[in-house]
């Protein structure tokens, strides 16, 4: 494959509560907790990362700067998560929520570990920090900028749902940020005279002294099919062969990288199988985002390691990268908890997380309704967070089948163990549906749900994980499923039921879901070609409202409306073969 750099294209179980409510409290710890000293915790084997870091603390090579340390700190899926919050952890085969993140508590954490090695230490973000939460939607994107900006990143890469508010949008909110922005696999597809350029610059290069690295930016190529098409009308998305290989070899050959990293948000599977790719030749490591998984550890593939920090501001991963000569020595990697334990808030960040919420304080702190079961949205095949939404769904409309998309988004909404209940506002509302869509409905046969199913069900199990969407298993209500999710394509499902009845392929069903913008009219939550389309007047949100107000406390659970013969019910990654677990 050529390389010349004239082809290179440049564009011009949580602790009880007893003094105060549980949602305040987390919203205070990230505003005002005292903070423990010391070096933050690893999330793993403490002790053998300590003794590394010990040992390069008296290495000679260092200190005579014959070598140097250098740190990479990397977030991603912030998903406009401002406040400490309640985190999901599985330990001892359960559940267990402790309060993470909060953006000043990430701040001082962030801001702490560069101290650790000043001067020498990077900041980069791999995407969906504008969108996720309410002050994001409402502002479209634009009161989390300064925020970003607050913290000090020095790379940037834009995430699938940084197309959420549309293009223009999404180049004047990326274009806020200080901090520089690559991506190589997104072009201008629009009749102006920028048609067919890099909407950013593919790469960026960096030096340490005598050391000098290079990034590479990749979003996801399936973003036009996973979001609304609306969202990304103007974008052209390619996949990352159609020019990784030149872009590695530019970085090496003509800008002369020790080392080459790719900072991409396509999800861990998609990330791995990249990795196991001929065309990745010369990549040290990729940088993943997308689907909130917890790399622990570098997972080794072929011909890189690949990393993830989970999502929602409650994790950094940091990777030390001893180099000697050109030559990399020893690394060493954590996935750090941003712990409000350990960190205390940083004020600043605490004065522009007030001032951005200001303008929709009132609004979003409204009670709506009020639960007595955790609201978790972490589990692969079902969770009981969806079944809450398709629940409301199914109530308002009584459709044979309520659908939700299988989003990923939204910290954990756990009960105040003072009163057993956990209050949803308004707030919560824009966290846990962070696209306030219409309601439509639709006529399909049983022939064409079960087909669907099968669609869906290859989008998260395919052996090929280009092929797989990112997702969940698709949500809902009036069914239940049964299905063997490695088997081949099209020979997933065992049963369907349909209101406790074995579907029939010839009958047809009533369905509801949500519109996705700038789907053919015939569409509905990617169902294709249902009749009777029409929209019912009214929007997600205000559904949750109507249903809260009517049956709160909800308690929504668990009820095995799906399940699989080969995969446990909660099963939290789709990542296989690898040693890896999401914890």
């Amino acid at each position: 494959m050529k390389s010349e750099k004239s082809q290179i294209q440049v564009p011009c179980s949580c602790g009880s509560i007893h003094a105060q409510d549980r949602r305040h409290f987390l919203k205070d710890m990230s505003l005002g907790f005292a903070a423990l000293s010391g070096i933050p915790q690893v999330a793993g084997a403490m002790g053998g990362m300590a003794s590394r870091e010990q040992e390069w603390s008296r290495s000679g090579v260092l200190q005579q700067g014959k070598a140097q340390r250098i740190t990479l700190l990397h977030t991603a899926d912030i998903h406009a998560q401002l406040y400490t919050h309640d985190e999901f952890f599985w330990e001892k085969g359960g559940p267990v929520y402790k309060p993470r993140g909060g953006m000043a508590v990430l701040k001082t954490m962030l801001q702490t570990l560069k101290k650790d090695n000043p001067g020498k230490t990077l900041l980069i973000d791999g995407g969906d920090c504008f969108q996720g939460g309410g002050v994001a939607a409402l502002s479209e994107g634009k009161a989390i900028v300064p925020l970003i900006n607050n913290i000090g990143y020095d790379l940037m890469l834009p995430g699938n749902w940084e197309v959420v508010y549309g293009k223009e949008m999404m180049e004047k909110d990326l274009g806020g940020y200080d901090a520089q922005k690559i991506c190589a696999n997104m072009f201008h597809d629009t009749r102006d005279d920028r048609k067919g350029e890099l909407m950013f610059h593919p790469w960026w290069t960096t030096h340490f002294g005598d050391t000098k690295i290079g990034f590479i930016g990749y979003n996801d190529p399936l973003t036009p099919r996973r979001q609304s098409p609306a969202y990304s009308e103007g974008i052209q998305f390619t996949k990352p062969e159609k020019n990784v290989a030149r872009y590695i070899r530019y970085l090496r050959d003509y800008e002369l990288c020790d080392m080459v990293f790719l900072v991409t948000h396509m999800g861990l599977a998609q990330q791995v199988d990249l990795a196991n790719q001929p065309y990745v030749d010369g990549v040290d490591f990729i940088l993943g985002a997308d689907t909130h998984e917890r790399v622990r550890e570098p997972i080794q593939a072929k011909y890189s390691k690949v990393t993830e920090p989970g999502a929602f501001g409650s994790f950094v991963s940091k990777l030390d990268i001893i180099i000697e000569n050109g030559k990399v020595k020893d690394t060493s990697y954590q996935l750090l908890d941003v712990d409000p334990a350990r960190y205390k808030p940083d004020p600043e960040m605490q004065q522009l997380v007030s001032k951005a919420r200001e303008p929709y304080k009132q609004e979003l702190d409204k009670v709506v309704g009020k639960s007595k079961t955790t609201l978790v949205r972490y589990y692969v095949l079902e969770n009981p967070m969806d079944n809450l939404i398709t629940d409301a769904i199914y109530w308002k409309f009584k459709p044979d089948i309520a659908l939700s998309n299988g989003f990923r988004f939204c910290p954990p909404l756990v009960p105040d163990p003072r009163t057993g209940v956990a209050e949803i506002t308004n707030e919560f509302l824009w966290s846990m549906i962070p696209v306030d869509s219409d309601a439509k409905t639709g006529v399909i046969t049983g022939e064409q749900l079960w087909n669907w199913l099968e669609k869906e069900l290859h989008n998260v199990f395919a052996k090929n994980p280009a092929q797989r969407f990112g997702g969940w298993v698709v949500r809902f209500k009036g069914m239940e499923i049964n299905f063997t999710a490695y088997n081949e394509m099209g020979k997933r499902l065992n049963w369907v039921k349909v209101k406790g009845e074995p579907v029939d392929l010839e009958k047809q069903y009533t369905i509801v879901a949500c519109e996705r913008h700038g789907d053919p009219d015939d569409n509905l939550c990617r169902v294709e070609h249902v009749s009777e389309a029409r929209k019912l007047g009214a929007t997600l949100h205000q559904i949750m409202r109507e249903y809260l107000a009517a049956h709160s406390p909800v308690s929504p659970r668990i009820e095995k409306r799906v399940t699989a013969t080969d995969v446990p019910q909660d099963l939290l990654s789709q990542l296989e073969g690898y040693p890896y677990t999401f914890r």
